[in-house]
């Protein structure tokens, strides 16, 4: 059987200016599955995406392989330099074939339902950054997102275009930002670390809203002392106090103290990204 993708509709005009289209996945021209394909742009370059992937008839056969590379083609001819998956955690067959197709892990998704967490000790306190820091803490943590995503396989000048698009899109207006939380650590007065949250980046899918940690940074000369973590309960009390009751985070594969941590504190995996390039 020859297995290929054939058109479900238009080409969409995603809001970051990229592009998606749906696809069928069909076996000898009749309908077997579906797929959806999107590609995101960053800086001269883009990202591709294969958001969607479903076999519904005749599984075992191959069909989800020849489609996936099927998609990767797609994305390669609208000019990706990369393909992404992100597959759920209890997906197994999914990320079997993820791998079988050369595609390697490069960060997890973490989420967790919040309860009340303990008062800081005396001897933290936690301050918004406010104007005057900003240019100092945004160039600290882009040079820190740079380096994560080179880690992850982009090269630097791949990585500059991402951090910077990125940047100006969720930090549109600086501290200012509007549902961005940003927070300065202080021991005994001094400056240990930062905290960058999203308070309303999404919902669940019972619809109950979901806050994101965008970044947590230890400062390199207070490491190891529970700052990390008491970062992460200050992002905790933030929710609550904004009646949110759920949390998720993105952590990098390579970072093993920080799988650590999150595992300490409750959080678990829901998703799982992989990416190969094209």
């Amino acid at each position: 059987m020859t297995t290929t993708l054939r058109p479900a509709g238009p080409e969409e005009r995603l809001p970051d200016g990229g592009r998606g289209r749906r696809w069928l996945v069909c076996a000898n021209g009749r309908p077997v599955g579906g797929l959806h394909t999107s590609a995101h742009p960053h800086g001269a370059r883009c990202t591709g995406r294969i958001d969607h992937l479903e076999i519904t008839e005749g599984r075992r056969r191959g069909r989800g392989t020849v489609a996936a590379l099927a998609a990767e083609e797609v994305l390669r001819s609208w000019g990706c330099y990369r393909v992404e998956v992100t597959v759920p955690v209890e997906s197994t067959e999914a990320l079997a074939l993820a791998h079988l197709l050369g595609y390697t892990e490069t960060n997890r998704k973490l989420a967790k339902e919040l309860r009340q967490p303990p008062a800081p000790a005396p001897n933290l306190t936690v301050r918004p950054i406010s104007a005057a820091d900003f240019p100092q803490w945004l160039a600290a943590t882009k040079a820190e997102y740079r380096a994560h995503l080179v880690l992850a396989g982009l090269t630097e000048r791949q990585a500059h275009e991402r951090c910077e698009a990125d940047h100006a899109q969720l930090l549109a207006a600086g501290p200012a930002t509007p549902g961005v939380a940003l927070r300065r650590l202080l021991a005994h007065g001094e400056p240990v670390g930062s905290l960058w949250l999203a308070l309303h980046d999404g919902r669940l899918a019972d619809g109950r809203p979901l806050a994101w940690v965008m970044t947590v940074e230890v400062d390199a000369h207070a490491r190891g002392n529970g700052y990390g973590r008491e970062l992460m309960l200050t992002a905790e009390r933030e929710c609550l106090a904004a009646g949110i009751r759920d949390l998720g985070l993105n952590v990098y594969t390579a970072n093993e103290p920080a799988l650590r941590l999150y595992a300490s504190l409750g959080y678990r995996i829901t998703r799982r990204v992989l990416a190969k390039p094209l």
